[in-house]
């Protein structure tokens, strides 16, 4: 079928076989591509209770529909895993150009599973797969290993891990040519397989439909993107563009560890200084400090800001970043205004293999367990682990990756496990759900975001239904009047964003071209590439059957109503000053909100998929397996 190869890619570590299966033939019209196709494998292929650690997980790599079709921002490919972290359904994105070789070496579908005893590598060439061994490839960082790989398989696509997955840091990520697959803990999936990376390289054309149609799009829709006005922010500072509007004007920039909104110690520097900006601000840091860019595949937007930096203090490197989240979870809540040392915690995490949000948020926690005598010094490993202290907070990282004393083994595994090990009330400021740690919104002042993070099938997320910037704004394409400050009519709009979200993941289309595309862009590029005629209603339809799949995984696994709930920060402390000042979502509000999105969702009132819903979206045997009969 044109769009597709048909192929699905089977690699079993433990046996070593390796084996090519056809795509079931109803995939592509249920699920796209993507996300749609790892939720329905992952589903599929991953028995209830497996151990996210065993031979029984599964890393299911799945391209989007749009990837290496030459579609403008066509670039993401999904990482399907059961999380560590959460031990619900995993999913990482990145714009891997492994995705793209991936796809062009034949292959809609990777699946990874079992277990090797000894360290390898699977190097995919077109028709030619193997594994080989990968001893002096482990223990080296993910930049080290990168190096070594380009000298010995010249033009491959790389994934690798690095000492924070071998380590099986339940936070660690897989690193994609510079490009992250973070959330979740899908570097710890690999490191349990023994799987240090992954080299492709692909020579062969993506067969489609409509080749002519198509080139006329992808005019139409590059100049589109070169006149829209997100763009040249974009391009000019990074997705952390908006960061001083999150600060000043909406006080929803998560600082010191969630205590408050609003990062005031950096304004007061900043003001004390005579400067406009504040340290970690683009407006300040990108003109002077990018060397370059290094976009994902395809991208006709560039976000990316490659800098250089040449510290005193931190010697010279080059990094691609900081994105805004990072400006946030090395940067803001720990109280870090020093560029140079964000940028550096940046560079760190991404060779030792460490998710940067998630990292930062139990870093955070550390500092406030510190500085409330929670935590002592000792257990500190001697840091004076305070706000503030970029020093701390480097070693800190490093000690992470590696479990390196009493420190490093209390941080590895993320704010949930860090907080149930050293109790004494830490529970109560450790910020995440479901075991995942937050990102860069603060949600008591963002309602309908509080109820996405509440719900969200992989933990504290933002990318799951992408309603921030609409709830932010108070309107987006379709909806207007949207209130941050109140938790009513949130349910079917974070419900809506989600299911249009996943058809972004499923086509693997970059979530910051949802103001180009929106829906209405997709049904003419999907038949220029397939030949399938798939309008906007049946895309919605997509949309919501994956993400129902997804919540089905979950509720496989025991999740219920009882997870999707928030940090006792969100619910219980007030933002106390700034623009949100007094917000927070207290537990009756979440209650409401819940009420209404399981309603939205035609779910039971315990927020699990009825048969009803299930036998709707053409899903009978997960009906059958999970479904409430309501």
């Amino acid at each position: 079928m044109n769009g597709y190869w048909g192929k699905i890619l089977r690699v079993d570590l433990t046996t070593g076989e390796i084996k090519v299966e056809p795509l079931p033939e109803e995939f592509p019209r249920k699920y796209l591509g993507g996300v749609g196709f790892g939720t329905r494998l992952l589903y599929d292929e991953v028995p209830a209770g497996a151990d996210p650690l065993g031979p029984e997980n599964k890393m299911i790599i799945t391209p989007g529909l749009f990837v290496a079709t030459g579609i403008g921002t066509g670039s993401k490919t999904a990482f399907n895993f059961k999380s560590p972290l959460t031990g619900g359904y995993g999913r990482a994105m990145a714009g891997a150009k492994m995705g793209e070789e991936l796809k062009k070496a034949g292959y809609d579908v990777l699946i990874i599973e079992g277990k090797s005893e000894e360290p390898v590598l699977l190097v995919i060439e077109d028709d030619n797969v193997k594994l080989v061994p990968a001893k002096e490839y482990w223990g080296l960082t993910t930049g080290e290993a990168r190096e070594k790989a380009k000298k010995e398989y010249p033009g491959f696509a790389t994934a690798f891990i690095g000492p924070a997955g071998e380590n099986l840091s339940l936070i660690s990520i897989i690193d994609t040519d510079e490009r992250q697959a973070a959330r979740g803990g899908p570097g710890a999936v690999l490191g349990s397989k023994k799987l240090k990376g992954i080299l492709v390289k692909g020579t062969k054309k993506v067969p489609i439909a409509q080749p002519e149609k198509l080139r006329e799009l992808i005019k139409k829709w590059a100049l589109v993107f070169k006149d829209h006005p997100a763009t040249k922010a974009d391009m000019e500072y990074g997705s952390g563009e908006f960061l001083d509007w999150m600060n000043r004007e909406r006080g929803t920039f998560p600082t010191r560890n969630w205590q408050m909104g609003f990062f005031k110690k950096a304004y007061e520097r900043a003001k004390e200084e005579g400067r406009e900006h504040i340290g970690i601000d683009p407006y300040y840091w990108a003109p002077k400090y990018r060397a370059g860019r290094k976009p994902c595949p395809m991208c006709n937007k560039p976000c990316s800001q490659y800098v250089k930096v040449e510290s005193e203090k931190w010697g010279t490197f080059m990094v691609d970043g900081p994105e805004y989240e990072t400006l946030y979870s090395f940067g803001g809540v720990l109280e870090i205004d020093d560029f140079e040392t964000v940028a550096y915690l940046n560079y760190i995490a991404d060779q030792l293999g460490l998710d940067s949000i998630s990292a930062g948020v139990t870093i955070a926690w550390a500092m406030e367990a510190y500085e409330r005598g929670i935590l002592t010094k000792e257990e500190a490993d001697g840091l004076e682990l305070t706000f503030g202290n970029g020093e701390a907070a480097v070693e800190a990282l490093k000690k992470m990756a590696y479990r390196e004393g009493n420190l490093g083994k209390l941080l590895a595994d993320g704010v949930k496990r860090a907080s149930e090990r050293l109790g004494r009330g830490s529970e109560k400021f450790a910020v995440h759900v479901k075991g995942m740690e937050p990102p860069a919104y603060d949600v008591r002042g963002i309602k309908g975001m509080a109820l996405a993070f509440a719900v969200s099938v992989r933990g504290a997320d933002h990318l799951t239904s992408g309603a921030y910037g609409t709830e932010l704004v108070g309107k987006w394409w379709k909806f207007e009047g949207v209130d941050r400050t109140k938790g009513e009519n949130k349910g079917f709009e974070i419900a809506f964003h989600e299911n249009l979200m996943a058809v972004y993941d499923a086509t693997g289309t970059c979530k910051f071209s949802r103001h180009m595309y929106f829906l209405e862009g997709f049904p003419e590029l999907i038949e220029a590439v397939t030949g399938m005629k798939v309008g906007e209603a049946e895309l919605m339809v997509i949309g919501e059957r994956i993400m129902n799949i997804a919540r089905a995984f979950n509720v496989r696994e025991g999740f219920s109503r009882k997870d999707d709930t928030l940090p006792y920060r969100i619910m219980w402390e007030p933002i106390p000053e700034g623009p949100s000042k007094g917000l927070h979502v207290p537990p009756w509000e979440l209650d409401r909100m819940l009420d209404e999105y399981y309603q939205a969702r035609g779910w039971s009132r315990d927020g699990i998929p009825t048969k009803a819903k299930l036998m709707a979206l053409d899903l009978p045997d997960i009906a059958e397996d999970i479904g409430a009969g309501v």
